[in-house]
């Protein structure tokens, strides 16, 4: 796994030029790039949600694009229209910004929900249909979608079916003063994004994330992945648990994590350090307990803190051969 860690470093370590100081963070969208898998980055406006998909972008040799969600949007503008054609005497599909390679899904609360689903067979199938015929999206393909928390007005909560379809939600937060010190320094003559140029092909993306399949995980290590989201699923404070692909993403996560630590065998200790960020979006919080003030990611803290962690060897056995 030696290849992956080196590739990861070297990713984070781009991203880092213009996202300072949130290195678990970038981790994360790494974790979601090897996974082929999507993320929701929640947090205020200012700091830094739109640049750190921009600064992936940058770093990868893909086919970026950017939505610009609003209220008035439709589907098509999403995910394309066919255009008839006067010369050729037939229709042309003309591709909406949804078919890409790294795909920034900009403040995505801010369309209706006719639009917001436009994303759920793109996200979910990587592929789609308009006038009856399927298009597939290229690959490697993700989506980094952003959405402020904080302001209500004029934005369209997603619906369940469309958090569930990412795999990470991860938050950014406020630099510390050094760190913001940092960044008005670095952006004195020019933004850092500027010089920011690609450290990995497509190709290579492609590789890493199907050498990240490879990583064992114990049977174990599954047990305690399905007893926490079982848990998740019985708690008096959740209405709604998480679901079976919650556990899928969870193993696939905690695989990237092992490989870009360069294991080649998942540990609980990567299933606890990513079970916030994977589960905590897929609960529905009880009326009673958001009364309260309890969120999803203290639930999903107060789960992992309660459960007992497996113990013994998690590396590949005979008996596992």
């Amino acid at each position: 796994m030696a290849d992956v860690k080196a590739f990861g470093e070297r990713l984070v370590d781009s991203l880092e030029k213009v996202i300072v100081g949130k290195r678990q963070s970038l981790e994360l969208v790494v974790i979601g790039l090897l996974c082929q898998g999507h993320v929701l980055i929640e947090d205020v406006p200012g700091v830094g949600k739109t640049m750190l998909a921009r600064s992936l972008a940058r770093s990868l040799d893909c086919v970026f694009n950017r939505i610009q969600f609003t209220p008035d949007m439709l589907p098509s503008d999403v995910t394309g229209v066919s255009i008839y054609n006067q010369q050729k005497n037939q229709f042309e599909f003309r591709p909406g910004p949804i078919i890409g390679q790294v795909v920034l899904a900009d403040e995505i609360n801010r369309a209706t929900p006719k639009t917001q689903a436009a994303l759920l067979e793109a996200m979910e199938e990587r592929q789609v249909t308009v006038d009856g015929v399927t298009h597939p999206m290229p690959k490697p393909y993700i989506v980094l979608a952003t959405q402020n928390p904080i302001e209500y007005e004029g934005t369209f909560p997603l619906p369940e079916a469309q958090l569930d379809r990412f795999m990470l939600r991860m938050r950014l937060g406020y630099p510390s003063a050094s760190e913001e010190i940092r960044i008005m320094d670095d952006q004195k003559m020019q933004h850092p994004i500027e010089a920011l140029t690609s450290v990995a092909s497509s190709d290579e993306v492609l590789a890493m994330s199907e050498a990240v399949r490879g990583v064992y995980i114990s049977n174990a290590v599954k047990k305690y992945i399905v007893e926490l989201s079982t848990r998740t699923r019985q708690s008096q404070d959740v209405y709604l648990g998480a679901s079976p692909r919650g556990s899928l993403f969870l193993a696939r996560a905690g695989q990237a994590r092992a490989a870009l630590h360069g294991r080649d065998h998942v540990l609980p200790d990567d299933v606890k350090a990513l079970a916030v960020a994977v589960l905590a979006h897929r609960i529905i919080v009880s009326a009673a307990a958001r009364l309260r003030d309890v969120s999803s990611d203290r639930i999903v803290n107060e789960i992992v803190l309660s459960t007992p962690v497996p113990g013994g060897s998690f590396e590949v056995t005979a008996k596992d051969n």
